[in-house]
């Protein structure tokens, strides 16, 4: 999953991005409303956070701008502007969640969260292709009840793999959800982080498929006869 992370406070930026990025999400940061404003208009994303107080362009113009333009991203305003009206007018101009500062950590965690997995269209808590069960609450893989430790960057992949179980996800897809701005992920890393999946899927009854010059999906093997 990808995020915009607009927050002017550099600090509090970099405490948001490192716990996003520590549990597998690709994060871009602006600090501005006008980078914010270009970035949500040029790329896509699943969820955006965005601060309120912002130079250049106040946050809810910044929100206005993109509910305009179609975007469907998931908007978490988060910002010291906590009257009744401002967080209404933020609501009704299409936030799908609003959170006041100074706020908690774990809070914050599980309503991003929640609010991407509506953007993935799931409404359980957990979901299974085969024997594995994807948590996605604690963001974790199981097959039996046993946990299956995956890295952060492989369980982004098959996160997108995972929720789309069957279907062939885009090269070009793979890269756009597991990397932000100033991220590089080659064709060769992605091969690498599949042949790893492979690896630890396979004692579980599943595999990643190659679908060649387009990108992969996810299977379930063969039993054995």
């Amino acid at each position: 999953m990808r995020i915009l992370l607009v927050e002017d406070n550099q600090a509090l930026a970099e405490g948001l991005s490192a716990i996003l990025r520590g549990s597998g999400y690709a994060v871009d940061v602006v600090s501005d409303g006008a980078s914010a404003h270009a970035v949500a208009a040029a790329e896509s994303f699943d969820l955006v956070i965005l601060d309120l107080n912002l130079p250049e362009m106040d946050g809810l113009d910044v929100l206005r701008a993109m509910r305009a333009r179609q975007n469907r991203a998931a908007v978490l305003i988060l910002t010291a502007r906590g009257t009744p009206e401002e967080r209404v007018k933020g609501l009704d101009l299409g936030a799908d969640d609003y959170m006041i500062k100074p706020f908690d950590i774990g809070e914050f965690e599980a309503r991003v969260r929640v609010l991407l997995r509506r953007q993935a269209g799931l409404r359980a808590s957990v979901v299974s292709y085969g024997d594995v069960s994807l948590d996605l609450t604690s963001r974790s893989f199981s097959s039996a009840g046993a946990p299956i430790e995956i890295p952060a960057r492989e369980l982004g992949l098959l996160e997108l793999l995972f929720m789309r179980a069957g279907k062939v996800v885009a090269k070009e897809a793979i890269v756009q959800s597991l990397t932000g701005l100033d991220d590089d992920l080659s064709p060769n890393a992605i091969e690498q982080y599949v042949s790893r999946l492979r690896k630890r899927l396979a004692p579980h009854g599943l595999t990643v498929r190659t679908a060649r010059g387009i990108g992969y999906y996810l299977d379930k093997t063969a039993s054995p006869e």
